[in-house]
């Protein structure tokens, strides 16, 4: 029997979720709860409390037997459902098949080079990850995934060589910094850094730089010199600043780092041997 995941969004054509022109594929669910998370609709599953029901204006979500129902025909995606959640969760999900999520994939095929998949936190779907990698990369799709780390790849051989690489997120180098900012270790995720980049299955990293609440100076540090330990300095290192779009009420009041703090970021990066570094 087929896998099924609960797949927040696809989206068809992506400039910002990998290399070339993508297709990503955005599935819900996460085992970290980034204070800043700009979609936390997708970190957890819906406890159907309905509170998202009367606050959508099409009429699109409805409560049988105590469950939220989601009519797609009717939704208008204007988000009044996931503003209304307190659970940063989504009525709006699509439990699905690879086979189904690749039809619609399909319908981009002319038009891009590749897929992505998300979240959430895409290795929680790992049997899906299974059934569609293969489909994809024999219509000639190259397969990223985009993780925040938590999950320890260098346990998972048959997943590895199943994709084309990992797009992974250092959200912060100091183990409290990242235990404050998303509830979770960062022990794997430096590890999967280190492991994915002696593997040449590193497509780039991306840390974040939320101001007051890490130290970007000291995780493009460590990331960097990570990076040239492994002799992987090449690898697409991507400096984001933060913004307040999409997050949580209670972080929209953090600033946005200026042109020549972020600046100063990609001239450390460069110092310490990773030319390839992009400020977003």
């Amino acid at each position: 029997m087929s896998v099924k995941a609960p797949v927040n969004r696809i989206i068809p054509f992506s400039a910002v979720d990998g290399p070339g022109n993508r297709t990503a594929i955005f599935v819900q669910g996460c085992t970290f709860n980034c204070r800043y998370c700009h979609n936390p609709e997708t970190i957890r599953a819906c406890i159907h409390c309905g509170k998202c029901v009367p606050a959508c204006p099409a009429g699109a979500l409805r409560m049988d037997e105590g469950k939220v129902v989601y009519d797609a025909a009717k939704c208008v995606l204007c988000d009044a459902c996931i503003h209304a959640c307190p659970n940063s969760s989504c009525p709006r999900i699509r439990w699905m098949t690879a086979s189904e999520a690749m039809a619609e994939v399909r319908r981009n095929e002319p038009f891009i080079r590749g897929i992505t998949v998300s979240g959430g936190e895409c290795t929680l779907q790992r049997g899906f990850l299974l059934e569609l990698a293969p489909m994809a990369r024999a219509d000639g799709l190259d397969v990223l995934l985009d993780s925040n780390g938590g999950y320890d790849f260098s346990t998972d051989p048959e997943l590895l060589s199943a994709i084309d690489g990992v797009m992974l997120d250092v959200k912060a180098w100091d183990p409290g910094e990242h235990l404050r900012l998303t509830d979770a270790s960062n022990e794997t995720v430096i590890a999967n850094l280190r492991f994915l980049a002696e593997a040449g299955k590193l497509t780039e990293v991306r840390t974040v730089d939320v101001p007051g609440m890490m130290d970007a100076a000291e995780t493009v540090r460590g990331v960097c010199e990570a990076l040239v330990q492994a002799r992987a300095a090449s690898t697409p290192y991507k400096l984001i600043r933060f913004r307040p779009m999409g997050v949580r009420q209670e972080y929209r009041t953090i600033r946005t780092p200026a042109d020549d703090e972020m600046n100063e970021l990609a001239r450390l990066a460069h110092e310490l041997g990773v030319p390839n570094t992009v400020l977003i």
